[in-house]
């Protein structure tokens, strides 16, 4: 990771992860609430954006206070937020991985244990998001799946958590903290089904994050990778 970077600890960066987390799940329980549903899938797409801001926006905020508290306070400098043209990379990365080496990675797993790794089961979740959306309604879910998501995901899990860890452990830092990141990136999307697939596509962003040392391509490559999922969700 870049020496111009936001220096902060690890315990400083897991503390306002688990409380950012903590908030941000609370505020988007109370935003569905509010709504008279019981899942996302049930309150729309429209709700769907109302409980997104409400769980990134004290991420957002933690974000912001380590950056002006460890950092410059230039939020895109204190964690890699630029992009170059070789980033646009990432999106053939995104799309590959989700149309051609996440499907290899399955198909041993649904050979042995059919009835938990079929496709209907993996993609259960993204096609009770997608639901059957209007114009309006699929422009609000591209809005959080493509562009919100990849964006505060890639700053709080490549940016903050695997840069902290980076730079707090020593020998062979750099891949040991992109693979434990990648792990917790999987668990807490609370989808054992996916997990599988989850840490991979984790660990192909956190080497993006690492070979760059910027989030740019990282973000590119987890916008392409959702977008491919939308279109696949779509097609079935």
């Amino acid at each position: 990771m870049n020496s111009n970077r936001a220096q902060i600890s690890i315990r400083d960066a897991g503390l306002a992860y688990l409380g950012a987390w903590l908030f941000g799940n609370l505020a988007a329980g109370a935003v569905l609430s509010a709504s008279g549903n019981k899942t996302i899938a049930e309150a729309g797409h429209g709700w769907l954006v109302g409980i997104s801001v409400a769980q990134w926006l004290p991420m957002l905020v933690a974000l912001w206070l380590l950056g002006r508290r460890f950092g410059s306070g230039n939020f895109a400098a204190d964690y890699g937020l630029s992009f170059r043209p070789i980033d646009l990379i990432g999106i053939p990365i995104g799309i590959v991985t989700q149309l051609a080496i996440i499907p290899l990675l399955y198909r041993p797993l649904e050979s042995i244990w059919p009835a938990t790794f079929g496709e209907d089961e993996i993609e259960q979740r993204a096609r009770d998001l997608y639901g059957n959306p209007s114009t309006l309604g699929l422009a609000l879910l591209t809005l959080v799946v493509v562009i919100g998501a990849p964006l505060v995901e890639e700053l709080l899990y490549r940016g903050l958590l695997q840069g902290a860890l980076g730079r707090t452990l020593h020998q062979w830092r750099g891949w040991l903290a992109l693979v434990l990141v990648a792990a917790l990136f999987a668990l807490v999307h609370f989808s054992p089904v996916e997990y599988p697939g989850l840490f991979l596509v984790g660990l192909v962003l956190g080497i993006c994050a690492l070979r760059t040392g910027r989030l740019g391509m990282g973000i590119l490559t987890h916008a392409a990778f959702n977008a491919a999922a939308l279109a696949l969700v779509a097609r079935s």
